[in-house]
């Protein structure tokens, strides 16, 4: 069963290795494409492809990363590592986004004539080197969450490489080449939104925010209805990264019980916020009759 799971993550590891370097190809040749065609909408394409570039290299770290034992110096191991990337990454796409929107409206203005054909031959390239990549990561993408953010980067990009081919059969056909502008201005918006979405996404959890989707309250009374419990106060819950929830919490006790009877509570305690709030870890102080803040929340 081990040897399974070994050979599953070194299968994801491989399959991303490969869409790195199939993206890496289709990166540079769209901006050697955009440049000699004067295509912006390549350019554009080209940019969210970096960022899938990015991405994945990032999903390869962290697939390497989370092998890597805790220690000493580092007791929760390389764990936000890809967090802090994404961070990053989102800040500067959208930084590159915006100025891909003034660039497009400026065309807007002073419209260039485009080599359509070298256009539409770089997004067919696009859109097969991205749909094997899709094909790649599909599998794997079910089951792990990392490997699911780069499979729908890869699918999304090749969405935009349809966009790409579509304007650059209506160049060539129709003359359009105003839509090389219009196609930049919705691949850039669409990049600011998904940029947007995990800047937020990653500064809640760099910032210790409680995920939107738990509810304290409701946590705390759930823990509450436990006979033996007469409080839960000073209520912590955090993500570490997108598979682990943290849960910290005072507990105030009805009667001075033994430790052997507050560890029968906290398996319980666990049994709840695991299977009805997803948090998988624990960390509970238990008081009886002490004199401190009794709100969920305590300014520490």
């Amino acid at each position: 069963m081990g040897h399974k799971h070994s050979h599953g993550k070194e299968t994801a590891g491989r399959n991303l290795l490969i869409s790195i370097i199939l993206n890496i190809g289709i990166t540079a040749a769209q901006v050697v494409g955009g440049i000699l065609s004067g295509s912006l909408a390549l350019l554009s394409d080209a940019l969210h492809n970096f960022s899938d570039v990015i991405s994945l290299i990032i999903s390869y770290i962290a697939n390497k990363l989370v092998k890597k034992d805790a220690s000493l110096n580092r007791t929760f191991g390389y764990k936000r590592a890809e967090i802090i990337a994404a961070f990053i990454n989102a800040a500067t796409l959208i930084i590159i986004a915006v100025l891909l929107i003034f660039e497009a409206i400026d065309r807007f203005r002073n419209p260039q004539e485009i080599n359509s054909g070298l256009v539409i031959w770089l997004a067919l390239l696009a859109i097969l080197g991205n749909g094997f990549s899709v094909l790649l990561l599909k599998k794997d993408s079910k089951n792990n969450m990392n490997l699911r953010s780069a499979y729908l980067h890869l699918f999304t990009d090749m969405l935009a490489s349809v966009a790409v081919l579509i304007g650059g059969l209506l160049m060539e056909y129709y003359q359009f080449y105003w839509v090389d502008s219009l196609l930049t201005l919705i691949i850039a918006v669409y990049l600011i939104i998904v940029g947007w979405d995990l800047l937020k996404s990653s500064t809640r959890v760099l910032m210790l925010f409680t995920p939107i989707e738990l509810p304290l309250e409701e946590i705390a009374t759930k823990i509450c209805q436990i006979p033996e419990i007469k409080n839960v106060h000073h209520v912590h819950v955090w993500q570490l990264n997108e598979d682990e929830t943290h849960l910290e919490a005072h507990v105030d006790f009805n009667v001075d019980i033994p430790l052997s009877k507050f560890d029968e509570i906290l398996e319980e305690i666990e049994e709840i916020v695991y299977h009805e709030f997803g948090i998988n870890h624990v960390n509970i102080q238990p008081e009886f009759g002490k004199c401190d803040s009794k709100d969920l929340i305590v300014q520490d």
